[in-house]
């Protein structure tokens, strides 16, 4: 995702979102021969060597920290090489297939280590030059030959078979594409192993789908949910924010969003002076929370008694949310700690991941409006978004300003995580295309969803699964690399066709 500027007027200041700033995965990358080869065959080894440095080049320019453990060429070798991968905090390992080689290279390390191990097998030649070919030539190509092998005794080691990328060492886009995607899931389970997520409140009572045990949450994403108290940012908000700090944050505000007047919907204004300022406050209240509590996103939900500066503050997160979900701080309304996750998913994979449910279906044009009352990820939105008053939130308490906005026209992925019976979680995944045309303009987001083969059909098929009723909505399609994560993380998952 790209910065996302401010209007640049001379009288607002030129205001960045600006990504937060986080450590980089940690990825392995060891390499595999046959130790035979190097006495038969000078030079070989390293010919070899040097294709395991252009793979480790390429990793390095995906935001990665590359960790080189040299070759594995003997089953001792393996052996020696299993305690020193453990050791190193590892959130995914490349292994580099670089000749044929023998599984003893192999049966250990995949037997020992629970890190996601992806094989690469990237013939340097595109073809070999038959006339002149040697046994030289054909074992410095020999990248796919071990594959099998080390398939087959991973599933003796009762480990699953290895992802692979298959392709060659040089003008191969798509096996740049897979590296680069492979390096994305581990920025995200790099992520998920150290978060710190909030929870004010409680979900909705009545919305029995998005209850969860948060110790579940430990157990199968690794992040820490940190329980806080509503007071602690109505207390900055009272005590800890100065006039200058609201005004340069209402600048700030207005330089991302645009204030048109009212359209058809009667309990939208014109964005109000009053309301303006209310939401700049909070922002400001909120931004010295997340830090304060050292958090990486939060899910909130809090009533509070009517008519008091608890029930203001906590019904005017939605701006403030949006801003920093936008940075890299997933925010999730109604306290939905599941969706908060899908969201965090989809934001350290760089696809954003907006806050949504389903709206009314157009039968005319065969869509489904997908949205909701906030908070959004503006980083993936098209055009400049709205702010608007609202004289209501409906279903909640409070008032004020409203996001609104349509997610990129063009491919979109939505995942929802849910559970069942048992407490397992499950990964619901589609993808989808957000097409042109106008959204309610109700101070919310919409975006114009259409899923293959048709919205009936696609929202019948989806609904079997068992999803929640919200997701998290990120651009492009990425649903099997989704689910890859899932697979990383033993949690079931469907791609709904």
């Amino acid at each position: 995702m790209k910065e996302i500027n401010g209007s640049g007027n001379p009288a607002e200041g030129n205001y960045k979102i600006e990504r937060r700033e986080s450590s980089l995965p940690r990825i392995g990358v060891f390499g595999v021969g046959y130790f035979k080869y190097w006495a038969q065959f000078e030079g070989l080894l390293d010919a070899l060597m040097a294709k395991q440095k252009v793979l480790i080049e390429k990793v390095e320019k995906n935001n990665a920290e590359v960790i080189d453990f040299g070759l594995v060429d003997d089953a001792q070798s393996a052996y020696d090489l299993v305690p020193k991968l453990q050791a190193e905090n590892l959130d995914l390992i490349f292994c580099d297939m670089l000749t044929y080689a023998t599984s003893s290279t192999f049966g250990t390390i995949i037997k020992n280590i629970n890190v996601p191990i992806v094989l690469v097998a990237l013939q340097p030649d595109k073809a070999m030059d038959y006339s002149k070919a040697s046994t030289y030539m054909q074992l410095y190509n020999d990248d796919v030959c071990s594959l099998p092998e080390f398939a087959g005794v991973a599933v003796r080691m009762g480990k699953k078979v290895p992802d692979v990328i298959i392709g060659t060492l040089h003008d191969d886009p798509e096996s740049e594409r897979m590296i680069g995607d492979y390096c994305r899931m581990a920025n995200v389970l790099h992520g998920l192993k150290t978060a710190r997520i909030g929870h004010i409140g409680h979900p909705i009572e009545a919305m029995l789908d998005m209850h969860t045990d948060s110790t579940m949450l430990t157990a199968h994403f690794g992040v820490h949910i940190v329980q806080c108290e509503a007071n602690e940012i109505v207390g900055n908000y009272s005590n800890k924010v100065s006039e200058a700090e609201v005004t340069e944050e209402e600048k700030r505000i207005l330089s991302f969003f645009d204030t048109p007047d009212p359209v058809s919907d009667p309990i939208s204004e014109k964005l109000k002076k009053e309301d303006l300022n209310v939401a700049a406050g909070v922002s400001v209240a909120l931004k010295k929370f997340v830090e304060d509590k050292n958090l990486d996103g939060l899910a909130y939900y809090y009533n509070g008694e009517d008519n008091s500066e608890t029930q203001l503050v906590m019904s005017n997160l939605i701006v403030g949310n949006s801003l920093l979900t936008s940075s890299g701080f997933p925010m999730c309304g109604e306290s939905d700690l599941k969706c908060c996750m899908a969201m965090f998913i989809m934001d350290r994979f760089g696809i954003g991941g907006s806050f949504a449910e389903f709206h009314p279906v157009d039968f005319k044009e065969n869509f489904v409006l997908v949205g909701h009352d906030g908070p959004h990820n503006i980083s993936i939105a098209q055009g400049k978004p709205v702010l608007r008053s609202l004289k209501k939130y409906h279903g909640k308490p409070g008032f004020g300003a409203g996001v609104e906005f349509k997610i990129k026209e063009g491919p979109i992925t939505m995942l929802s995580i849910s559970s069942n019976y048992e407490g397992k979680f499950k990964f619901v995944i589609a993808e989808g295309e957000s097409v042109e045309g106008p959204i309610p303009p109700t101070g919310n987001t919409n975006t114009r969803g259409f899923f293959k083969p048709d919205v009936r059909t696609f929202l019948t098929n989806l609904i079997k699964e068992g999803p929640t009723h919200h997701f998290a909505l990120g651009i492009g399609h990425h649903a099997k690399s989704i689910q890859k994560i899932a697979n990383y993380l033993n949690i079931e998952s469907v791609i709904v066709a």
